[in-house]
C-alpha cells in the first residue's frame, strides 16, 4: 500500500491477501459451497449418532423403580397386580402422552359512547336599595345593571372504540410427565423445535393434566389442561429482521411522545 498525492493505492499483492485472510477466517463454509455449484447436496452417510459432535445423553425425569411380581406357576396372573391388562396411558413421571392443541378464538368488541352539555347563565341587578347607580363609579362604562353577568358554555364529547380478534392453532405436542401430585394430577411439559433454514419454530406446553381425562390413546385435549400454557414462536434470521433494533424497543419505552 502506498500513498502519493492524497490518495492511497492498494497494490495487487496486498489486496490479494487481505482476501485471503478473509476468506480464511471464514472457515471452509465458502469453499464447500463452491464446490457444490452445479450438484445436489450431499447426504450424510448412516452411522453411530453418539459419535457426531455435539451428541450428548439425554436427561429426563424418571419415576421410583416398581418390583417386578412374577406370575404363579400355569398362571398368567400375577399377585399382587391391580389389573390383567396394564394401562398404557400416562401415570409416572417419565412417561409420554400427546397434548392435542386446537385453539379457534374469535371476539369481537364494539362501544360507542356520545356525551353533550350545554350551560347559559345571567345574572342582573337592576335595583338594589339604589346601590346599582354606583357601579359605574366601580366598573369600567357604560353599565346595564340589569345585564351584569352573561355566561355560556358548551361541551361535545364523543368516543367509538371497536377491537376484533381471531386466533387460530392447531397443533400437537408429545409432553412428558415431570411431577405427581398428591392428588394425582399430574404435570406436564413439552417442548418441540422445528428448523428450516436459519429459523427455528419453537412450541412449548406445560400445565396440569387429571389422570381421568387421558384418553385410550394416550391423547389429551388443551381444554382438559388446568394452568395451561401455549408459546408459539420463532428464532432466527426471519424473527430477527422482523424485530425492531434494541435502541429503537429503548427510545420507545423512554420518549413521552
Amino acid at each position: 500500500m502506498t500513498r502519493s498525492g492524497g490518495r492511497t493505492t492498494v497494490r495487487p499483492v496486498a489486496a490479494l491477501l487481505v482476501l485471503s485472510a478473509a476468506l480464511a477466517s471464514s472457515g471452509c463454509t465458502i469453499g464447500e459451497r463452491l464446490a457444490e455449484v452445479g450438484r445436489a447436496p450431499k447426504l450424510e452417510r448412516p452411522g453411530d449418532p453418539t459419535e457426531r459432535p455435539g451428541w450428548r445423553p439425554v436427561r429426563m425425569p424418571m419415576p421410583e423403580p416398581e418390583p417386578q411380581i412374577a406370575a404363579g406357576p400355569n398362571s398368567l396372573w400375577r399377585s399382587g397386580a391391580r389389573g390383567f391388562f396394564r394401562d398404557q396411558r400416562a401415570r409416572r413421571v417419565g412417561d409420554i402422552l400427546t397434548i392435542n392443541v386446537t385453539i379457534n378464538d374469535k371476539a369481537e368488541l364494539s362501544n360507542t359512547s356520545r356525551r353533550s352539555r350545554s350551560n347559559r347563565d345571567r345574572f342582573g341587578l337592576p335595583n338594589f336599595f339604589g346601590l346599582e347607580n354606583k357601579l359605574p363609579k366601580v366598573l369600567p362604562a357604560p353599565i346595564d345593571p340589569a345585564s351584569l353577568v352573561d355566561a355560556d358554555s358548551s361541551m361535545l364529547n364523543r368516543g367509538l372504540g371497536e377491537t376484533e380478534r381471531e386466533e387460530t392453532i392447531r397443533l400437537d405436542v408429545a409432553a412428558v410427565v415431570t411431577q405427581v401430585l398428591p392428588n394425582g394430577n399430574l404435570v406436564v411439559e413439552g417442548r418441540q423445535e422445528v428448523r428450516v433454514n436459519f429459523e427455528v419454530r419453537e412450541v412449548v406446553i406445560a400445565g396440569v393434566v387429571r389422570p381421568e381425562d387421558i384418553t385410550p390413546k394416550n391423547t389429551v385435549s388443551h381444554d382438559r389442561i388446568a394452568e395451561l400454557r401455549v408459546s408459539y414462536g420463532g428464532r432466527g434470521q426471519l424473527t430477527d429482521v422482523q424485530q425492531p433494533r434494541y435502541g429503537a424497543q429503548v427510545l420507545d419505552i423512554l420518549l413521552p411522545y
